[in-house]
């Protein structure tokens, strides 16, 4: 699992709600306006009127497109970097995030300790101090 995940989706939630902000404003200056002229232009471009009911299709257009700009922009910007960072290191190409143990941790600053003491390291203990198996030592 990669770490950070909470922060990388609050990012992603803050950037969606911009980036759906910025194409509903292109979606209402730009696309809203041309569906209009191609259905008539004027007031009433747009919009079909059946039995004194108004139908506006072209808010439901503009909505479509607003919505198939912003699927592609979240798909190509964040979901195929993902998945080709996931493929990465499921081969080994690119490691992941390794956390060291305490028991690790202590044990190499020990070795560091006694080299710089001149001393050989002593070979690992198999049992804890608390009567636990420890992983073997390389």
């Amino acid at each position: 699992m990669l770490r950070g995940n909470v922060v990388e989706l609050a990012v992603a939630v803050v950037i969606g709600a911009a980036f759906t902000a910025l194409v509903s404003s292109f979606t209402s200056s730009f696309v809203t306006p041309l569906i209009g002229l191609l259905g008539g232009g004027g007031d009433a471009g747009g919009t079909a009127t059946v039995n004194g009911q108004v139908f506006t299709w072209g808010a439901f257009i503009g909505a479509i497109i607003t919505f198939v700009l912003t699927a592609a922009v979240i798909y190509f910007a964040v979901v195929l970097p993902m998945k080709k960072i996931a493929e990465l290191r499921a081969r080994g190409e690119e490691a992941g995030p390794t956390a060291s143990t305490d028991v690790e941790l202590l044990t190499e600053i020990r070795d560091l300790l006694r080299s710089s003491a001149g001393m050989a390291a002593a070979p690992a203990p198999s049992v804890g101090a608390h009567g636990e198996r420890l992983p073997p030592q390389v």
